[in-house]
């Protein structure tokens, strides 16, 4: 059974931090310029998905964290941290869409998050 909620972490997270790489490498270079509707609804549209997968990280890290005993691990205590900066700077983000400084600080603190998770997998 773990092994299945660390495949719906882990798939949670590749959907979370890839497609934050594809709007980022990919939809908005390719639709900058032009209308901005199309990018917007995309941005839309992989919200929505992310604050799934953000619902599905939270239940799957916690039950893990709760199994393996990791509560008490610096390393979770970090992530944890990054994961509330996270959160705020996209809330921060959809009020003031126009920040664009906010999108790359999520994507910076999404990849130290991943590399925490790593640290934590053992």
């Amino acid at each position: 059974m773990w092994e299945f909620v660390r495949w719906l972490h882990l798939l949670a997270m590749a959907y979370f931090v890839g497609g934050q790489i594809m709007l980022a490498a990919v939809v908005v270079p390719v639709l900058r310029g032009g209308d901005r509707e199309p990018v917007r609804a995309a941005a839309r549209r992989f919200g929505w998905g992310s604050l799934i997968a953000l619902v599905v990280l939270v239940a799957t890290g916690s039950a893990m964290a709760g199994h393996f005993h990791d509560w008490g691990r610096t390393e979770l205590s970090v992530k944890l941290g990054l994961v509330v900066g996270v959160i705020l700077l996209i809330a921060a983000h959809s009020r003031r869409p126009t920040w664009h400084a906010l999108e790359g600080l999520v994507f910076l603190l999404s990849l130290a998050i991943v590399y925490l998770g790593v640290s934590l997998a053992h």
